[in-house]
């Protein structure tokens, strides 16, 4: 059987946490389908590229049009064996989507692999009761929505990830190394060396 993979997209998702995912499970053999609310396969969302240069924020630059391959309208939660989570500045809008918190509720009540990164933990955040008890990764700015919505925050390097249960998360995108290995192993998928 088709691994397939559904990830949820935004416009001014994060550039490496939408492309690099999105590319590696397809690299490895995945189906990856990436939808966007309103939006259907063909159309784009718009990147933004965040990088740490010091200041006490994260800074925002311009960053490509990722094509989505799926339609948002046609998903069935059925179909898929994970769901991945960009983080960037779309989850912020996209928790605020009632299909979209359906969807997430959908692959948690089935046990599936759900990988967040960054401040992709809003969208898990929001769905009420869904991290209750878990210990979840998040951009540090999300650290008081996850203990809001009653996870521990789990607050790791910024190139390391946790899984707890279904969950697999991590801080941000120089994370990918250690947070696409879980989420890979969560998948039952091995890769050897």
């Amino acid at each position: 059987m088709t691994r397939r993979i559904l990830m949820l997209c935004g416009d001014y998702g994060e550039d490496y946490e939408t492309m690099v995912p999105f590319q590696a499970m397809l690299a490895v053999g995945y189906t990856v389908h990436a939808v966007c609310p309103d939006k259907k396969a063909g159309e784009f969302v718009m990147t933004a590229i965040h990088d740490f240069e010091g200041a006490q924020t994260y800074s925002e630059k311009p960053g490509h049009r990722f094509t989505l391959n799926a339609n948002f309208a046609d998903v069935v939660s059925a179909q898929y064996n994970g769901l991945l989570i960009p983080g960037g500045r779309a989850p912020e809008y996209l928790r605020l989507n009632k299909r979209v918190l359906a969807i997430v509720k959908e692959f948690a009540d089935a046990a599936k692999p759900i990988a967040a990164v960054c401040h992709g933990a809003q969208i898990l955040a929001a769905v009420p009761g869904l991290i209750k008890g878990k210990r979840i990764s998040a951009y540090p700015a999300c650290q008081p929505e996850v203990e809001l919505a009653g996870a521990e925050y789990a607050n790791i390097a910024i190139d390391a990830a946790v899984t707890d249960g279904i969950f697999v998360s991590a801080p941000a995108w120089p994370a990918h190394p250690a947070w696409l290995a879980q989420f890979f192993a969560a998948m039952g998928t091995k890769i050897s060396h």
